[in-house]
């Protein structure tokens, strides 16, 4: 996640709803993926995502838990919370109350608006401190508040993921390796962030779309994400891809379908 992610974010959205299906970078709500009919956005599907993301971020399948979660992680992106990992220094969790606070004025998170602008970009918790964090736990009490991150999840991460994925011709594990890739790293010019590790394996292996082997084109993206997780102190762990995503393409589990085990920072996790 990155400082300028928000703009850089949006501006992905709109790319990818607004190019047409011959595009690489195009909209899909119009055709299954190479791997069968299932899509990531399907809500039993879409639950398993959620689950291994949370794996990942809060070390629990409880996904739902987590839209009381709020602390500073030490990674210089200031306050993270919610149920991806929202930041006060990277202009996501600053969209997220303001959209809350435009559907519910006078919530207890609207005062810190100036001061969410203020930090925005920065590490820094002034004008959060000390209640911020109290705040946000009680906010989350309220569904009106656990709407938006929904909204805002799938506004900003998931559907350009799913939409991006589908257009290069994968199924429903391409779709979550593309929607957990975003998640950390966003979008934009940054040689970190999402399009840079997509343009990666796009110059290593063939997308299905473009009549490449799913599988190979999988193991370059992953090889291409692990490379850039490496470069930041804050993500050099890469159990969820190397223990997780790897080893549901070693399967042969290209549609995601339970059972499923995985490791996490060491920690086991089961689905079915």
């Amino acid at each position: 996640m990155h400082a300028a992610r928000r703009a850089a974010l949006s501006l992905l959205a709109a790319v990818t709803a607004a190019v047409p299906m011959t595009s690489a970078r195009s909209a899909a709500h119009s055709g299954p993926a190479s791997s069968g009919a299932a899509r990531l956005d399907h809500p039993a599907k879409k639950e398993i995502a959620m689950r291994l993301v949370s794996s990942a971020e809060n070390s629990s399948l409880d996904w739902q838990a987590q839209y009381a979660y709020i602390e500073d992680i030490g990674d210089g992106r200031g306050y993270t919370g919610g149920i991806i990992g929202f930041c006060s220094g990277t202009g996501d969790m600053l969209d997220v109350v303001e959209l809350y606070t435009a559907r519910r004025p006078g919530n207890v998170l609207a005062p810190y608006l100036p001061a969410l602008r203020r930090v925005d970009g920065t590490a820094s918790h002034e004008g959060l401190d000390p209640g911020f964090p109290d705040d946000w736990r009680r906010a989350a009490h309220d569904p009106e508040f656990r709407r938006a991150q929904d909204d805002e999840r799938d506004r900003v991460y998931f559907d350009p993921a799913v939409r991006q994925a589908v257009a290069d011709g994968l199924g429903v594990l391409g779709q979550f390796a593309y929607y957990d890739a975003l998640v950390m790293h966003g979008g934009g010019d940054d040689p970190l962030g999402f399009p840079a590790i997509r343009a990666q394996a796009v110059q290593r292996a063939r997308t299905p779309a473009r009549g490449g082997d799913e599988t190979a084109y999988l193991t370059a993206f992953l090889d291409a994400r692990t490379w850039a997780m490496r470069q930041e102190r804050a993500h050099e762990d890469t159990s969820r891809v190397d223990t997780a995503q790897r080893v549901f393409l070693r399967e042969g589990n290209l549609n995601l379908d339970p059972p499923l085990r995985w490791q996490v920072y060491g920690d086991h996790y089961r689905i079915g």
